[in-house]
């Protein structure tokens, strides 16, 4: 994957290349970004942007491997190379080092992830999984852990990086380069190392030379803390709206209109903004409107008939409808507030339905409301009862808006 292929992350793109030309890199560096943000891809367009043969750092490390001065701060002596890296930004996606590293097949580039025992006693390592991992890159480069974990076929499985895939990080990692004048493993999702993460220690602080380590995660707070301290931290943003937008637009094919209703509610998030996608013909402001006229207006007849409909939806199409009435809410506390920041793209129909919701509620109300619709998410993730959560859902809201009051039953 070449930094082209990466979505937006331009200032993240010039830093890292940067870092190279200025010979400011750490032998491991731990990618902290949010879920879609596209730390994966920054880390896999990385790897190939170090291999690739035509960079001059590259090529000028296999004509004086001896003399020229080292990536990661060994002692520096004069280099022969003469070329330079400055206007090398991008791997040129065209030599052999570069084809392997697209097809993930290059033999100094490794990769760690969570697995699951394909049998009970089972102890597997990534290298067992190989094959769905480039299925699942190829396919789905900003899925998740369970988008990953779901593709082969874990079910209720655990995910687990083993202490047997420590041991054969080891032992890949103590082995000399075949091509590259660099071995690069690229570890996605420490957080589910746990303890089997005290083995790679030694080898992640005092690593072989022309050795680079890339965690990728989304939470360092379930990352051992002894790795933390070991690695430097990068971190990845969330993605610009117009990012999101554009990158709909080329690879999804959707219309202008439709790619910026989407960006705009997916909160930086690639991954979401491709599940509202999937769910982008679902009409949630005809659903909702039914849903607050039936709190509001027709009473519990029509409530009974809406929270069926709703419980028939899927957990997946749930989270949906509860996601796009946040952020409904968002935009009705933005125009309260500051009317003349919201998006002159907006769509003219979701600001005057924002505009209805600030006639029934106050921005207290709001949040109060928001804060119920989270708490539903998280229980629908964790298969609750929809019918018996949409029907509390549905008394805690009524007596939000009805009876103005913020005091729920916990």
């Amino acid at each position: 994957m070449q930094f082209s292929e990466v979505i937006g992350q331009q200032e993240l793109k010039t830093q890292l290349t940067h870092m190279i030309q200025q010979n400011r890199l750490s032998h491991a560096l731990l990618f902290l970004g949010k879920e879609g943000s596209g730390g994966l891809p920054m880390a896999l367009a990385f790897a190939q942007y170090i291999t690739c043969e035509k960079n001059p750092l590259q090529s000028g490390r296999k004509k004086a491997a001896s003399v020229e001065s080292s990536l990661f701060g060994e002692e520096i002596v004069e280099s022969t190379n003469n070329e330079s890296t400055d206007n090398f930004t991008d791997a040129c996606g065209t030599c052999s080092a570069c084809i392997k590293a697209a097809k993930m097949i290059h033999p100094d580039i490794h990769y760690c992830y969570p697995v699951i025992p394909s049998k009970p006693g089972d102890k597997p390592i990534s290298t067992d999984y190989i094959t769905e991992w480039r299925s699942f890159i190829n396919s789905n480069p900003y899925g998740n852990s369970f988008d990953w974990l779901q593709s082969i076929h874990a079910e209720n499985k655990q995910g687990n990086i083993t202490s047997e895939e420590c041991g054969d990080i080891i032992h890949k990692m103590s082995l000399k380069s075949f091509e590259s004048a660099y071995k690069i493993l690229i570890i996605w999702m420490p957080e589910f190392l746990g303890k089997n993460g005290n083995k790679l220690l030694k080898l992640i602080e005092e690593p072989p030379p022309d050795t680079l380590f890339i965690l990728v995660a989304e939470n360092d707070a379930n990352v051992l803390p002894t790795i933390l301290s070991r690695t430097q931290l990068i971190k990845i943003p969330v993605l610009y709206p117009n990012d999101i937008q554009l990158a709909l637009q080329q690879r999804e094919n959707i219309d202008a209109q439709k790619a910026l209703q989407i960006a705009a509610t997916a909160e930086g998030n690639y991954h979401e903004a491709l599940q509202q996608l999937q769910h982008a013909d679902d009409d949630w402001e005809v659903l909702l409107r039914s849903w607050l006229n039936s709190i509001l207006k027709t009473g519990p007849v029509a409530q009974v008939k809406w929270i069926e409909e709703a419980a028939k939806l899927g957990r997946e199409k749930q989270k949906q409808f509860l996601k796009y009435f946040t952020h409904l809410l968002e935009q009705a506390i933005r125009l309260r507030v500051s009317p003349d920041r919201v998006n002159e793209n907006t769509p003219t129909a979701y600001v005057d339905f924002a505009n209805r919701i600030n006639k029934i509620c106050n921005v207290s109300q709001q949040e109060a409301i928001a804060e119920e619709l989270d708490k539903a998410a998280y229980y629908i993730e964790r298969n609750a009862n929809a019918k018996i959560l949409f029907h509390t859902l549905t008394i805690r809201l009524y007596h939000i808006i009805s009876n103005k009051s913020l005091i729920l039953i916990q």
